[in-house]
């Protein structure tokens, strides 16, 4: 029997599709993302905290569900949007279907959305709040619930998934301490590839922790939600580039830029997919990439400080990397891990430790 399922968002709309998953009631902003593959790894992306994420390409499941490809220990998304579901999953490596492992992790799905045209509206209306329902609820009952949740720029999501204790999981002649603000298991994968230690702290690390650790360099993670919100973070970047090498993935070169006195900005609906262009401005070199954010660094507020921007986004400009004009700091917006994603800027590690080692 087919479980009718209901999607409503902020300004009014209620949608009707067949439910997958839990059964269960679940809210967050809904955001959409361009990418043809890696539901596993977006799912389990702690970047997607907080938030409802529909895929605009419209088969998914299709190949099933591996934990070779988990981001994370289990989903962060807080529910699914699809256009249709493949419920005959084939992969060699798959081990259970997209709604069987939904279902598991507590995570409602709905398919049998018109995701093109929802995906329109977000583009002019702008992600909203919603809720996605797997339940029998009246429509003013879902809609109150919808409209009563806590924006998402408001919430403190990284407290919510970073690390409890420090964990190491390699000591190397070269090591590194990563700030976990809701680190991707491809960006450690990229670290140890590497033959370099590697050590994860939670958010609210202490600078001296880290400083006392020997670290060489210090890596604060891609997470979720707004990067105004991570309590004590900034002066701990600023003790810890006195010592060593610092850089930012995603959130992290966002909590960078407000740092050293840069603006944020919630975005009208961010970027997620894999086909990012980003221009190197120097070498005028393009990548392709992988991206999933909300908020970005405001352009004009970089000019009265010691930062300066050195990549862009091709299709609205946006900055994409920065660095620090005294201190060896610097960070880049996009995900050179990848998972999924292309590999185009996975340089990025490299370059990193080259200025670890140098420093």
């Amino acid at each position: 029997m087919v479980k009718t399922a209901k999607l409503a968002l902020e300004d009014g709309t209620i949608l009707e599709g067949e439910g997958f998953g839990a059964e269960c009631v679940k809210t967050g902003e809904l955001v959409f993302s361009t990418a043809m593959v890696g539901y596993v790894e977006a799912l389990t992306d702690p970047s997607f905290k907080g938030q409802i994420l529909m895929s605009t390409y419209p088969l998914e499941g299709n190949y099933g569900v591996s934990k070779e490809w988990y981001q994370s220990d289990d989903i962060k998304t807080e529910a699914y949007v699809v256009r249709q579901l493949c419920t005959q999953p084939y992969h060699p490596k798959s081990e259970k279907s997209l709604s069987e492992f939904l279902e598991e992790n507590g995570v409602p799905g709905i398919s049998n959305i018109d995701t093109r045209a929802l995906t329109l509206k977000i583009r002019e209306r702008g992600s909203m709040k919603a809720a996605v329902a797997n339940v029998d609820i009246s429509d003013e009952e879902l809609l109150e619930i919808t409209r009563n949740q806590t924006p998402i720029e408001e919430q403190s999501l990284v407290e919510k998934i970073t690390i409890a204790e420090p964990k190491t999981l390699a000591q190397k002649e070269t090591n590194i301490a990563v700030i976990d603000c809701g680190v991707k298991k491809n960006i450690i994968d990229n670290l140890l590839q590497r033959d370099v230690g590697v050590t994860i702290y939670p958010a609210s690390v202490d600078a001296q922790e880290i400083i006392d650790s020997g670290a060489d360099g210090v890596l604060i993670s891609s997470g979720p939600g707004n990067p105004e919100n991570v309590e004590k973070i900034q002066d701990t970047i600023k003790t810890l580039a006195q010592n060593m090498p610092v850089a930012g993935i995603c959130l992290g070169q966002q909590i960078i830029a407000l740092t050293y006195g840069a603006d944020i900005y919630k975005m009208k609906f961010g970027h997620r997919g894999l086909n990012q262009p980003v221009q190197d401005l120097k070498t005028k070199k393009v990548y392709m990439t992988s991206q999933n954010h909300s908020f970005a660094i405001d352009k004009n507020s970089i000019e009265n400080t010691d930062l300066e921007i050195t990549q862009i986004n091709l299709n609205d400009n946006t900055p994409e990397a920065i660095k620090h004009t005294k201190l060896p700091v610097s960070g880049i917006q996009y995900h050179p891990e990848a998972g999924p994603g292309p590999h185009d800027s996975s340089e990025f590690f490299d370059e990193f430790l080259e200025v670890v080692k140098n420093y």
